[in-house]
């Protein structure tokens, strides 16, 4: 009878929430600074401004539905502490009666604001800091002062040409150097402008620019969240970035006059997952490149939110529920050897600001010494079928589209920087590759697992909220997937994992393969009309690791198909790389085959099959950062290879009985690949040429 009533009151408190009329209003706060110079973040070293090219500002929205009243800030800067925004909500919510819990400030990350928040070299503005602290309060209480009846409606747009990956990843014979003297960096921010040094992106980038429009139940435009991942454009002086231009832009389309006795439309732009994201695309060669000012690009992703705000629908009724989790989580303090070097070079410096990085690390690790761990907040808000999930740090683009696709609602927003300002988390794997987003610091200064903790509890903010599970991301199966199971291969790998160890067996015969050593995942693959239908084709980056798989029960005729997608310059180096081996792990045996690209040392370019008692060479040269298709096919002793399907290969190897497989490296790690590989099919069969034709089809 208890659970009953129980039942029948969290039915009844539900109902009322999803009855009470949804409210909203806005503002736009001006905290352009009042005392110039100001210091600024966003560089290694302490720099400051003088002169004023926009004007900054906080934007804020408050949401009402029954006795629930949520806010939502963007504020024109580069980062803020999670402490000062604590200050910040605590007075707010003394002021307005808003739960602090149901406060969310994030900066836009301009480069061009004032500093609110010590990082690397760059030190706060003390004269700058509570002129931010009391503007936030008063934009927080401006916008619960215009609260009207409202409705709210989602869009979303692909935007691919303005953003694009901006960490790239070197060639193994190309390693450099960190702060600390030792050759560790494999991958980093804007190397990929040397393209003959890099062997592909780290990571995937985010298009989808989103919208939460925000009207009153007239239909007169009160305010539009937009989201976008990019991490700045860039100012000489002052400025609000493009997230400002874009704000004002968006206003002066949509509703640019102030309507008689309401407050005017506000426009909001807030930070996507960006933490290795650019606007620049060193996928085209320079010369190709478009060279956008920065009010045409504010522009041009303008006109495509246009696009996308002509057809937004609206809910007048939604529900609103808010939930926060405040997580402890370690730094990676620095080990004696290295805080008794720092220790030694802040004191060489007696107390002067640092003039270099080494000097600027040097100091890091005394600061993540001295702090041991920290305190993140995280924060999922529900609105009827829109969410937003939060990150107080500089989140890669690869963990918003995690959270994205396992989250249980239709529409999903990512907000990073918010409720804190915590600093890189690259996922696990990118930490063994460096780079100036893993060097301990405190804007880098997070435990290795910070980024799966911080996905897994973001994600479970969101089933909280909507009290559905998470989705299972499955990507589609598009025409040329489906030609593949229906040939029946005993194992088929798609390769399109978020992550590893484990890449999954598409054929429902349980031969999952294992990820191991250096992999970057879930960049672009192959064909995505032919693969995948509608959606991206995924597919992982060779960095040092290969795939392993064990079938036991190819017999004597065997086809192992694959797509590749090479990194290295044809000419980089002696051998280009080994994409396929069957062999004895770590060493080379009698009856082991291995398939690769040759190098500079000879058949540059070209398909190579060897064995221990030879090799042979095909006749095309493969070009680089293409995807081709390559099929093995094996009828007793004879060996075909096919490109594209076309016969390359022909030549006769004794066959082994060897069941281990490895892709993305021969056996022995010996020039191991560095590119991408992906739809990999293994049949326990000699393929027809009705057959070959088919796979290699383009």
């Amino acid at each position: 009878m208890i659970h009953r009533i129980l039942a029948l009151l969290v039915l009844t408190v539900a109902t009322a929430t999803s009855w009470a009329e949804f409210k909203a209003g806005a503002i736009v706060v001006d905290i352009t600074p009042t005392k110039l110079p100001v210091f600024v973040n966003g560089s290694f070293l302490n720099r400051s401004l003088d002169k004023i090219n926009t004007r900054i500002n906080a934007r804020a929205v408050v949401l009402e539905n029954g006795k629930t009243q949520i806010a939502i800030v963007v504020v024109d800067s580069c980062m803020m502490s999670r402490p000062f925004l604590d200050e910040v909500k605590a007075l707010a919510s003394k002021q307005t009666g808003i739960d602090t819990q149901r406060i969310l400030i994030s900066a836009t990350h301009s480069h061009s604001a004032p500093a609110s928040m010590g990082c690397l070299g760059g030190e706060p503005d003390l004269a700058y800091v509570p002129l931010l602290r009391g503007k936030l309060v008063e934009a927080i209480a401006s916008a619960q002062a215009n609260i009207e009846p409202a409705r709210i409606g989602f869009a979303k747009a692909d935007a691919s040409e303005f953003t694009a990956s901006r960490q790239w990843i070197l060639r193994s014979d190309r390693i450099e150097a960190d702060p600390f003297g030792n050759k560790t960096v494999q991958a980093n921010m804007h190397i990929g402008g040397n393209r003959e040094a890099v062997t592909g992106e780290a990571g995937p980038e985010d298009p989808e620019l989103s919208l939460i429009s925000i009207q009153s139940r007239t239909g007169r435009p009160i305010a539009v969240i937009a989201n976008f991942s990019m991490h700045y454009f860039g100012d000489n002086d002052i400025s609000s970035d493009y997230y400002g231009l874009f704000s004002d832009g968006l206003k002066e389309r949509i509703s640019s006059e102030k309507p008689q006795g309401k407050p005017a439309f506000v426009g909001m732009m807030s930070h996507g997952c960006s933490g290795d994201i650019w606007r620049v695309d060193y996928r085209i060669p320079e010369a190709q490149r478009p060279k956008h000012t920065i009010g045409e690009y504010a522009s041009g992703l303008i006109d495509i939110a246009m696009r996308a705000y002509a057809g937004i629908r609206y809910d007048e009724n939604p529900t609103m529920v808010m939930a926060e989790k405040r997580m402890t989580l370690k730094y990676r303090v620095p080990n004696t050897q290295l805080l008794e070097w720092g220790r030694r070079i802040a004191a060489e410096m007696g107390g002067r600001p640092p003039k270099n990085q080494t000097e600027v690390y040097a100091l890091e690790q005394i600061h993540l010494h001295e702090r041991q761990q920290t305190e993140i907040v995280l924060q999922a808000l529900r609105i009827g079928e829109i969410a937003i999930a939060t990150t107080p740090t500089e989140t890669y683009a690869i963990t918003g589209l995690k959270v994205k696709s396992a989250s249980p609602f239709p529409h999903t927003m990512v907000i990073e920087l918010a409720n804190g300002g915590d600093g890189y988390i690259p996922p696990p794997e990118m930490h063994a590759w460096g780079g100036y987003n893993t060097w301990p610091a405190r804007s880098a200064g997070l435990e290795i697992q910070a980024e799966p903790k911080i996905t897994q509890a973001s994600i479970a903010l969101l089933e909280d909220i909507s009290g559905a599970p998470r989705k299972e991301w499955m990507i589609p199966t598009g025409p040329l997937t489906k030609t593949i199971l229906n040939l029946n291969p005993r194992a088929y790998w798609r390769l399109n994992e978020f992550t590893g160890p484990i890449a999954v067996d598409a054929t429902g015969y349980h031969h999952d393969a294992t990820y191991t050593g250096g992999v970057a995942y879930y960049l672009d693959g192959p064909f995505s009309s032919k693969f995948c239908a509608n959606d991206v084709n995924r597919a992982p980056h060779f960095v040092g690791g290969r795939v392993r798989s064990s079938i036991a029960d190819l017999g004597r005729n065997y086809s192992v198909s694959l797509w590749i997608w090479n990194g290295m310059p044809n000419d980089g180096r002696d051998f280009s790389g080994w994409f396929y081996s069957r062999d004895h792990d770590h060493g080379i045996g009698l009856d082991g085959e291995h398939l690769g690209i040759g190098g500079k040392s000879g058949n540059t370019g070209k398909l190579v099959f060897q064995t221990r008692h030879g090799s042979v060479a095909g006749k095309s040269e493969v070009p680089r950062w293409t995807w081709q298709q390559v099929l093995l096919v094996r009828e007793g002793d004879s060996v075909r290879v096919y490109l594209n399907g076309l016969l390359e290969i022909e030549t006769n190897a004794r066959r082994g009985n060897l069941t281990t497989m490895f892709f993305g490296g021969r056996t022995d790690s010996d020039f191991n690949w560095e590119g991408r590989l992906d739809e990999i099919a293994v049949f326990n069969r000699r393929l027809q040429k009705s057959e070959i034709i088919k796979l290699g089809a383009q």
